[in-house]
């Protein structure tokens, strides 16, 4: 039989990030010591007292469907949350959960974007944003953001980059891949420009809470009324609370979307899994003392990353004031060749370099839209930082 596949997939890439995981936890299940900067998880074990709130609603019959736009004990708990960080009050009826917030986004882009539509992303972005908006019938449109800005758009670049065919300005801060945490005035600015045109402003804040230094996060609609009628915020629990698997995504919208998010996700995967949610409202009705200690943790890692990725000849690398990843710049290394003559052609082969000769896995920056570029999660134990960095140093001295 002759397999054919859906035409969509045909402008889809896969996973670049997932791809690396894979790849590391494969060499990992052969015996190789093999350390890995690809994961976007935190290290830490989700607290203790949520887990014990998903074993009690186990016990208590947590394992039946649910309303497609989440129990309404979550929607009211993520409204609170919600509400609280921003400081205007959210209706629980204009939240919805999903399983997890690239569910999120993924609703959000089928419901907003025909055939056709654009949706501006700042670059470097998350390896999904384009390939969700391209299955969505959409053109994702890049607008690059540069180095020497600490990868912060320009506003006048997106303003230029909007069409009539514009419906979404993507804005994610802190930033995957970069780090970068948004100024309010750059905020503002967009947020004019949403109002201005009557198009979207998306975004996807999932890092919000892991901040560090002087730098602070900043939600668009908190500037008027009307910013907010013009903003879709997606949130979640996967990085705040160490949750990645538990798959909990949030969405804050106007009722319509809502309503027409609800239709695509009950025909989808109808609903977050049952005991997901329990413990996602003991997350966001809880203790918040292990979130600060996770923090500062990250920070400590980040700030020596950064620290030992400036120490290697060569290495570039901005500051990233959020996340937990680091962004170098190896552009300096493309052309050069290895121990074994191999012409270093671009960031995936130097990606593929790292991983068969210094056994250090990370991901590509070309994935980005970010060429010379590789990314580094430091949600990882200081001592992998410490060896992985170490093994990345000495490998970059040996390419000539």
């Amino acid at each position: 039989m002759l397999i054919k596949l859906a035409k969509r997939l045909s402008v889809v890439e896969p996973s670049m990030t997932l791809k690396v995981s894979a790849k590391a936890a494969e060499l990992r299940a052969q015996g190789v010591d093999v350390v890995s900067f690809g994961a976007g998880e935190p290290d830490f074990d989700t607290p203790a007292h949520i887990k014990e709130a998903a074993k009690k609603a186990l016990d208590a019959g947590a394992t039946k469907y649910t309303a497609v736009e989440g129990t309404p004990q979550l929607r009211k708990a993520a409204a609170v949350w919600l509400g609280k960080a921003h400081g205007f009050e959210v209706n629980p009826k204009e939240v919805m959960v999903s399983a997890g917030a690239k569910q999120s986004l993924f609703n959000a882009f089928h419901v907003l974007l025909d055939e056709g539509d654009e949706i501006i992303i700042p670059a470097p972005y998350w390896v999904s944003y384009a390939e969700i908006a391209k299955l969505a019938g959409a053109k994702p449109v890049p607008v690059v953001s540069r180095p020497e800005d600490e990868f912060i758009v320009n506003p006048e670049a997106v303003a230029q980059a909007i069409t009539p065919r514009t419906r979404i300005i993507l804005v994610v801060s802190p930033s995957n891949p970069t780090g970068a945490v948004y100024d309010e005035k750059t905020l503002r600015a967009l947020a004019d420009l949403a109002i201005k045109h009557d198009i979207w402003l998306l975004t996807d804040d999932i890092y919000r809470s892991l901040c560090y230094g002087n730098a602070r996060f900043v939600q668009p609609a908190t500037f008027s009324p009307e910013v907010r009628r013009h903003t879709i915020i997606v949130d979640g629990v996967s990085k705040t609370f160490a949750m990645t698997g538990w798959r909990i995504g949030f969405c804050v919208a106007p009722l319509p979307v809502i309503e027409g998010m609800s239709t695509l996700q009950g025909q989808s995967t109808t609903n977050a899994a049952a005991v997901s949610q329990a413990a996602a409202v003991a997350a966001l009705e809880g203790p918040t003392d292990e979130l600060e200690r996770m923090r500062l943790e990250f920070d400590k890692r980040r700030q020596f990353m950064v620290k030992a990725l400036r120490a290697m000849p060569g290495v570039k690398c901005v500051e990233p004031k959020g996340a937990f990843y680091a962004f170098p710049d190896l552009n300096a290394f493309v052309g050069r060749r290895t121990p074994a003559g191999k012409v270093i052609d671009g960031d995936p082969a130097l990606c593929e370099y790292f991983i068969d000769e210094a056994r250090v896995a990370v991901v590509p920056g070309s994935a980005f839209y970010a060429p010379g570029y590789v990314r580094l999660s430091y949600a990882t134990s200081q001592a992998n930082i410490e060896k992985g960095l170490s093994r990345i140093g000495e490998a970059l001295a040996r390419l000539k």
